[in-house]
């Protein structure tokens, strides 16, 4: 009895050791991706449409065999927006699953971005921070491993001053004008304040700002003020609940929709349609269209959706803007990673040598062909010193059913704002302690 004991033992030792074994070498070829994802709570739109499109784009990628035969993983911590939980979050997944080594955090939030930079930088672990994040760490001599690409906040505002300077008749005709900014009451909105006051300064237009509490629900004695201040403009840099309320609430003061901006967190479906009629003719800029007409996105869904794989819980939201953010996320994110692994070789990577991938991004219209991507990412190019890569957006306006594209490329104003950039990132510098980079020396 004894013997047979120790016999069945011993098999389910060598079971258990085998099923290790598999598990570790199935991690050995995998590559993780730690998401702190928020799908419940006032800002669960874009944290659903977002990470869905992220996620399908990775199924699809294994779909495709995977980044050079390394197979992608993830797994998802609800913060539910909320910095404490973000933080929690990123503590627990920052470790890798299963032997996988993590890539690189994409939070969706700014004050989970503020929260965990000098941890990511610590555990040399990429920050990426997708069209918002810390403006100065786009200075990447200062801040390596976060990297706000496409769009730095300061990029936005100046790109949509420049939009408006246009529809004015020439920058110079912007003096003597009025804009208001009507903004989150968040790190996230809060950010662009300063740059707009220079931006005014430089370019002799009025300026007032007004703070919307968190989540926006309340808004009447903002828009009695602008009725009183009566602008020629109004920049909306909202987000979730916040941005149909303005619009309903434009509508009630008389304001009219065609001269509200909305930035990139206003410029969603999920924005528009709950607002109905007072949506109508309201102008957002945008880093990228809705739609489905992209070969990555057919791809996407013959490889996932069509097989019933997809994140989405509403289909129907597959191709809006909030969903193809997520997917050009995914193209960022993994083009960085083959990046890497041309320099490290075909295998899991650690966020060290990831981070040397995101630093030498490089999409040309012909790798942006290759991946059926033209027309849904802008071209972008890294360097130690620029951790953006873009600054351009176009302008889209809402007719009642769908956002159409009004505008080319409007670049923002990069040169009047490098300064700007580096000079906060030399006083981060030096309230932390850091040595800046030479970029020189990087290659």
């Amino acid at each position: 009895m004894n013997h047979r004991k120790n016999l069945q033992r011993l098999a389910l030792g060598l079971a258990l050791l085998g099923s290790g074994l598999a598990a570790t070498a199935q991690a050995a070829n995998e590559q993780y991706f730690p998401l702190q994802s928020y799908r419940v709570g006032p800002y669960a739109a874009g944290g659903t449409g977002f990470f869905g499109g992220f996620i399908d784009y990775m199924q699809y990628i294994n779909d495709n065999g995977g980044v050079n035969g390394v197979k992608l993983t993830w797994s998802e911590c609800e913060t539910e927006y909320v910095v404490e939980k973000g933080v929690e979050c990123y503590e627990r997944l920052k470790g890798g699953l299963n032997g996988a080594p993590a890539a690189a955090t994409n939070p969706l939030s700014v004050g989970i971005a503020y929260a965990t930079l000098e941890r990511s930088t610590a555990d040399k672990l990429p920050l990426i921070t997708i069209n918002h994040g810390r403006t100065d760490s786009t200075d990447g001599s200062v801040f390596p491993y976060v990297f706000p690409l496409q769009l730095n906040p300061y990029s936005e505002v100046s790109a949509i001053v420049n939009y408006i300077g246009q529809r004015e008749g020439g920058v110079a005709s912007l003096k003597g004008k009025k804009i208001a900014v009507l903004y989150h009451g968040s790190p996230y909105g809060k950010e662009t304040n300063a740059v707009l006051e220079t931006l005014a300064k430089n370019y002799g237009f009025e300026l007032t700002a007004l703070e919307v509490p968190h989540p926006g629900n309340e808004q009447q004695s903002q828009w009695l003020n602008i009725r009183r201040f009566k602008p020629d403009w109004v920049i909306l840099r909202g987000w979730g609940v916040m941005n149909p309320v303005a619009l309903k609430s434009a509508q009630k003061a008389g304001f009219p929709a065609d001269h509200i901006i909305g930035n990139i967190w206003s410029n969603s479906e999920e924005d528009v349609i709950p607002a109905g009629a007072a949506a109508k003719g309201f102008i957002s800029i945008t880093t990228h269209p809705s739609g489905t007409n992209f070969p990555v996105l057919e791809g996407i869904k013959k490889a996932v959706l069509d097989k019933g794989q997809g994140n989405l819980a509403d289909a129907k939201r597959f191709g809006t803007v909030y969903y193809n953010l997520g997917v050009v996320n995914g193209i960022l994110n993994v083009e960085a990673l083959r990046i890497a692994q041309a320099r490290f070789g075909n295998k899991p990577l650690t966020g060290e040598q990831v981070r040397w991938g995101f630093e030498h991004l490089n999409l040309d219209d012909a790798r942006l062909q290759a991946l059926g991507a033209q027309g849904l990412v802008q071209p972008l190019k890294l360097s130690c010193a620029d951790h953006e890569g873009g600054g351009a957006v176009r302008f889209q306006q809402w007719d009642g059913q769908r956002w159409n594209l009004i505008s080319d490329w409007v670049q923002a104003d990069r040169a009047l704002l490098r300064p700007i950039i580096e000079a906060s990132a030399a006083q981060y510098a030096k309230e932390k302690g850091i040595t800046p980079r030479d970029c020189s020396k990087e290659q």
